[in-house]
């Protein structure tokens, strides 16, 4: 039998927030999944502010093309113009416009690494062409492009690195075409690369932070949606997780199957070997489902008391007869003696079953019915066993509860 720390570390390593804090993450990268679900949360959460820092981005455009105005010979304007107004600030207003999209959170984070460098390429280049005409002004806009790309643009810092990359590179390729004075485009490279230094020193620090609070805010939620006792989710992270995945199958077509399991004569138990050591059944128990529910989507609560819920996603009818069949053989290889059961000599449980393609003229309340009047015949069958139901779902009438009528206690 596993001691109290033993089977609370197991559960709670279950934690995929858990266990990327203590492997840490120093190429600021989480694992395949948790990545996925950071970056869905950072686009979802950071939109409305890299919408105003393009906003910004337009204001700070249309400043500097005035000043252009009033450095430039007319004879350059209008090449420089045609970068500003043909090329930099169309990739702003897209920008712009995608983050008013009613799927711009998921749009955003894959386009912006693509646009990313082009208005800073514009600005190179009318840089480059303004230095034609002797005018070493522009280079400044080309510094706040770099800053701008690391803090305000709503990337990540490989991205921002990347987009920066090909930034310095394209100041260096134009520069050598443009006959920039190799003295002046040498100082100004050095200058972009030190920018780029800075500029990404501290941008992986701050998506370090970033990365490090969202990970701790995600297991706060998890300690907040877990049981006190046995460390498993409670019912109502239950409620939440059975309605999602509810409507999510509806979606996909496909089916779900719900166990409830009891532990039987628990009452029993207590009273013969006290709470303490029901206590530690209950801890012992939980995981011991914790260990069946191998599958990513695989879910077990604590229900109430001395029963626990556990939801299989796409689960075929075989499977939900062998994921019973392996509750039953994991609780008893715990061998918790059980000096007052009729039925065994050790801790036993009783699982009702239910199996289900979920529709809309259903509700999750009759699957949860289903299951809990096919948990009840299990015991009123003699416990110890699984019964499994699906086809009496289609005439189930919710809020009727047919298997008390059979007399299971």
């Amino acid at each position: 039998m596993l001691n109290p720390d033993q089977t609370q570390q197991l559960i709670t390593d279950e934690s995929a927030a858990k266990r990327q804090l203590r492997a840490g993450f120093p190429w600021l990268k989480f694992e395949r999944e948790l990545e996925r679900e950071f970056r869905r949360d950072q686009a979802r959460t950071r939109l409305t502010q890299i919408r105003f820092n393009l906003y910004l981005a337009v204001a700070l455009s249309l400043a500097f093309g005035g000043l252009n105005a009033l450095v430039l010979d007319p004879e350059y304007q209008r090449a420089i113009y045609l970068l500003q107004f043909g090329l930099l600030l169309p990739v702003i207003v897209a920008g712009i416009a995608i983050t008013y999209l009613e799927k711009g959170r998921h749009i955003y984070p894959r386009v912006a690494p693509l646009l990313a460098p082009l208005p800073g390429i514009a600005l190179v280049a009318a840089e480059i062409e303004a230095s034609g005409s002797g005018v070493t002004l522009l280079f400044p806009t080309v510094v706040i492009a770099t800053i701008f790309v690391y803090y305000l643009a709503g990337l990540l810092f490989y991205e921002a690195l990347r987009s920066n990359a090909i930034l310095w590179g394209a100041y260096l390729a134009l520069g050598f075409a443009g006959d920039v004075p190799e003295t002046q485009l040498a100082y100004n490279a050095l200058v972009l690369l030190c920018a780029n230094l800075v500029g990404a020193t501290v941008a992986a620090s701050i998506e370090r932070v970033v990365r490090t609070q969202f990970l701790e805010e995600m297991l706060l939620s998890e300690i907040a949606a877990r049981d006190g006792l046995t460390g498993i989710y409670n019912r109502r992270r239950f409620d939440e997780h059975l309605d999602t995945h509810w409507r999510q199958a509806q979606r996909d077509g496909v089916p779900l199957a719900l166990l409830l399991v009891d532990i039987d004569f628990f009452k029993r138990f207590n009273d013969r070997h006290g709470h303490q050591a029901g206590d530690e059944c209950l801890k012992a128990v939980a995981a011991a489902l914790a260990r069946a529910a191998r599958r990513p989507l695989d879910f077990v609560a604590r229900y109430g008391g001395e029963e626990f819920a556990i939801v299989l996603y796409d689960p075929s009818r075989e499977a939900v007869a062998e994921f019973g069949n392996r509750i039953h053989a994991g609780v008893s290889s715990l061998g918790i003696p059980h000096g007052d059961s009729p039925v065994a000599r050790g801790v036993t449980v009783s699982v009702g079953a239910a199996y289900v393609w979920p529709t809309l003229e259903r509700t999750p309340h009759g699957f949860v019915q289903l299951a809990d009047e096919a948990l009840y015949e299990a015991k009123g069958d003699g416990r110890n066993r699984t019964v499994f139901r699906e086809a009496e779902y289609a005439d189930l009438e919710t809020g009727s509860f047919r298997a008390r009528t059979r007399g299971a206690a």
